[in-house]
């Protein structure tokens, strides 16, 4: 599977979760029912991926959480907020650089239709 596709399917896949819980509630239970919805269409992600940061030689540890990671490929932020900040795209890409990742999703649970809560990153 390319890129276009495997971001196609994860989309499709955080389409389906929002269909069935709506938006309202934590992202969470957005997060478990995501991973969930991957695992039933055999996509393999890493989810709450620990990265481990390194500042100028010195190990800053694996405290940044990726909510989903998919190596090599694709990082997925989830959000369930009234809408989208320019800080929360920032954040993916911050995410991207240091997981040396070329492509993004930023999916916000939070609306009543999910495509108007998806951006698409590229480095």
């Amino acid at each position: 599977m390319n890129d276009v596709e495997l971001t196609g399917e994860v989309i499709g896949a955080a389409i389906e979760v929002h269909r069935f819980l709506g938006p309202g509630l934590l992202e969470s239970l957005y997060q478990r029912s995501l991973e969930r919805e991957l695992e039933l269409r055999g996509i393999e992600a890493a989810a709450q991926h620990r990265l481990s940061v390194e500042y100028k030689g010195l190990s800053l540890g694996d405290d940044l959480i990726l909510d989903f990671y998919f190596p090599d490929r694709l990082v997925v932020e989830l959000k369930a907020v009234a809408e989208l900040a320019p800080v929360h795209t920032a954040q993916l890409m911050t995410y991207m650089k240091l997981a040396s990742v070329p492509l993004g999703l930023l999916i916000n649970f939070n609306v009543p239709v999910l495509k108007h809560g998806i951006k698409r990153v590229s480095l």
